[in-house]
């Protein structure tokens, strides 16, 4: 805003003229909100179009009027872009995100809060405290467990990945890191595991060889036996194994692993528990699904994503752990330039519980989404869209045309098989493919792919809570339509 100053800056701007911009801003984002299902869920536009669009340029010399760049940018935004809040966008994880969430990055951006220390940011620290608190209640964790918000799944899993190596290293690696070690650590995770993993391993000096992929059994969960046979194997070799990775809620069909299998077997063998929950983990709050996710609460260390299931706007992940020490004890370093810590009660300085320094409020839109819905809501929308799900199975399993594959959670997965063709396994798994190339970029629907059983199929993941009856059926509808085409 501008201010009684003799220095004017170019980016400073008056009240009412922040307001004018605002208010109009505002106004365009709530007639998306109104009418999103009017709209296609994306505009299928390729590269070069939205670069024509963007009038691709070097950067002016001269600034421009604020009222010209919102009213530009709108229309950039507004009628060129993947509306991933439609009611049939399914594509992925990425849910349909709550209006509240979007008001929350708004103040979030205003005060620019840096959340790596108290001092820095007091009221936000707290509020993401509690956010941390407040996840692990929904899910059923240990209310006196450590946590701290970051951008997403991989850097959640890292975190506790880092955490889990930090706590079962034989020497202390942040001292004399990993080369010190004289045995290999190695890790284990099912073969339907998301590659953060690879990433892990690669990123943080182990190698993708210190990953040992364990076979899944007929439901798509990792063989714990199998698991169990790795572990000794390594032991038997000299190697140090150090963490198992459980999954809940896999990305290609939203499998859960048995937990408390897993828990039993790390405990036997003194390993660390990582639950990779960043799509899954939040429907451990539904009634009918406890049973499911029998273990969750058991785990070391959990990720899960608040942009995923929770429907808050991007981005939001988290990571939790049953011993908040561990975070600090892996994260923490305070050099001389550092002046926090000198009040006279305790002082939480998220810099000490992650990779980051500087941080972004990331807890602000989920704190105030889970305070609009609540937790018997959160019940109640996850509930339906694991049920609009079944309903999606169901539907391709009646279809003459369409096999259904698998449904788990709040994924459904299906192809497109015609019943008048003698088609191979090959030709099928093309035709799929291609039928899922002609959905993402015609506008109508938009779901992803899984490869189940060597079969290519479409993918549906519900995260969303505009999402009806209607537009399931209407998904079966335009797959059969479109795959009939290509044939």
């Amino acid at each position: 805003m501008m201010r009684n100053s003799t220095r004017m800056a170019a980016l400073d701007i008056s009240s009412d003229e922040f307001k004018k911009a605002g208010y109009k801003m505002i106004d365009q984002i709530a007639n998306l909100i109104e009418g999103i299902e009017e709209k296609p869920v994306t505009y299928g536009e390729a590269p070069s179009k939205i670069r024509q669009a963007l009038k691709d340029r070097a950067m002016p010399d001269d600034g421009s009027s604020i009222h010209k760049i919102v009213d530009n940018t709108a229309d950039l935004m507004l009628n060129h872009s993947l509306f991933n809040g439609h009611p049939r966008f399914w594509g992925y994880i990425t849910a349909s995100a709550s209006p509240i969430g979007a008001l929350g990055d708004l103040l979030t951006a205003s005060v620019n809060a840096n959340c790596g220390a108290f001092v820095l940011s007091p009221m936000a620290t707290e509020i993401e405290k509690q956010t941390v608190q407040w996840l692990a209640e929904l899910i059923g964790y240990n209310n006196d467990c450590g946590g701290v918000l970051v951008s997403g799944g991989n850097m959640a899993n890292f975190t506790g990945f880092l955490a889990g190596r930090t706590a079962k290293a034989s020497t202390s690696i942040k001292t004399k890191g990993i080369g010190s070690l004289e045995k290999k650590m190695t890790v284990y995770g099912s073969k339907g595991t998301h590659t953060w993993i690879d990433k892990a391993a690669i990123l943080f000096g182990h190698g993708s060889e210190a990953i040992r992929w364990i076979d899944t059994n007929e439901h798509h969960q990792m063989d714990n036996a199998k698991l169990e046979a790795a572990i000794k194997q390594d032991l038997d070799d000299g190697h140090q194994p150090f963490l198992v990775v459980g999954t809940a809620g896999d990305v290609s069909m939203g499998v859960v692993d048995d937990l408390a299998g897993i828990r039993t077997i790390c405990d036997t063998y003194g390993l660390w528990m990582h639950v990779d929950g960043a799509y899954g983990a939040p429907a451990a709050c539904v009634p009918n699904q406890k049973e499911t996710f029998n273990g969750l609460s058991m785990a070391d260390s959990i990720a899960l994503d608040p942009h995923k299931w929770l429907y808050a706007p991007l981005e939001a992940g988290c990571t939790l752990v049953k011993d908040p020490q561990a975070l600090i004890r892996t994260f923490s370093s305070n050099p001389e330039y550092y002046n926090f810590g000198k009040t006279d009660e305790p002082e939480t300085n998220f810099f000490e519980h992650s990779l980051q320094n500087s941080r972004g409020f990331k807890a602000l839109k989920v704190w105030m989404t889970l305070q609009q819905a609540g937790r018997k809501a959160y019940e109640e929308m996850i509930g339906e869209d694991i049920r609009l799900a079944q309903v999606m199975y169901d539907l391709a399993d009646a279809h003459p045309d369409l096999e259904a594959a698998t449904h788990s959670l709040s994924i459904a997965t299906f192809r497109y098989k015609p019943s008048d063709k003698d088609l191979s396994e090959d030709q099928l798994n093309e035709l799929n493919e291609t039928l899922v190339d002609r959905l993402q970029y015609g506008g109508e629907v938009f779901v992803s792919n899984a490869v189940v059983d060597g079969k290519y199929c479409l993918r549906a993941c519900i995260t969303n809570f505009r999402t009806t009856d209607q537009d399931c059926e209407a998904l079966i509808e335009v797959a059969v339509r479109e795959g009939s085409k290509l044939i």
